[in-house]
């Protein structure tokens, strides 16, 4: 395994809620190491995910081994069903896992109580979905700072602050989801996901509904949160565009890991999908 970086050796769509992961009552979480060191941020071992039984079991992992270093943008792509949304549901505990092992940081999530696998997921990890899944009769203020005050916790505000203000949300905290654009509304979420500071970052189609400029900043946003903020954000995405803000793409079909680009560009990243779809 090269520090920091990802493994593979072998690797459809899962679903997975917000509600759990925003639930707790625990104090808020320290700031993520954040360094591109040999502990990857999360990993895991043999990781098989299977639906159903008899005719219409599916394996939709399997056996897979993967790391995604600390400090560091990660793409998950590949053709539609070939377990790239199951392997992001698995890794941030939003699915459980039919064999094999998952791990945030040092932590065997297996081995977690469902209280403390919540608590895990409020307080070390991040969230950004498609669908944005803000709460409409909240704020945007409120939305962002949701994770923490389900937890009794205040926001650091000076933190607070750094993040909306990046993402030019100034103006629009007190507005309802509805009186924001697709584009503001996703810069809520990925303001909700940065505000706990967690140790990972698990995006699901980030611009899938978004037009291509509001796409284009959501994206640099991240990539800022992993250059200046150390974060680690792990993204599945269909679009090559997206994947080229990656520091590294990994490639699935039918449950493995079957390619990986380091420093991938948009024509690296098609050329790639091109050959998988043959």
């Amino acid at each position: 395994m090269e520090p920091g970086g990802v493994e593979v050796t072998d690797l459809d769509a899962g679903e997975g809620g917000i509600g759990s992961a925003l639930a707790g009552d625990e104090p808020s979480p320290p700031p993520p190491s954040g360094a591109r060191g040999a502990t990857p941020a999360a990993s895991a071992v043999g990781l098989t995910k299977v639906y159903g039984k008899g005719n219409t079991r599916v394996i939709a992992l399997d056996h897979v081994d993967v790391a995604f270093g600390a400090g560091r943008l990660t793409a998950i792509m590949g053709p539609s069903g070939s377990g790239k949304s199951t392997l992001l549901h698995c890794m941030a505990g939003l699915d459980t896992v039919t064999a094999g092992e998952v791990r945030i940081g040092d932590t065997l999530i297996s081995e977690l109580s469902d209280r403390e696998l919540t608590l895990m997921r409020r307080k070390r990890l991040g969230f950004i979905f498609q669908s944005f899944n803000l709460v409409p009769t909240l704020t945007a203020r409120e939305n962002i700072e949701l994770p923490l005050l389900l937890g009794g916790n205040r926001p650091d505000q000076s933190w607070e602050h750094e993040v909306v203000d990046t993402l030019a949300l100034d103006e629009r905290l007190t507005h309802r989801p509805d009186e924001l654009s697709g584009g503001q509304q996703q810069r809520v979420a990925v303001a909700r996901a940065l505000v706990s500071r967690p140790d990972i970052i698990f995006a699901d189609e980030p611009t899938g509904n978004l037009d291509s400029r509001s796409g284009d900043e959501v994206l640099g946003f991240l990539r800022r949160a992993v250059d200046e903020w150390h974060q680690t954000v792990v993204m599945v995405t269909h679009d090559a565009r997206a994947a080229s803000f990656a520091d590294i793409v990994i490639f699935l079909r039918d449950g493995h890991i079957v390619d990986r680009i380091e420093s991938p560009t948009a024509d690296l990243v098609l050329d790639r999908i091109r050959a998988l779809e043959v």
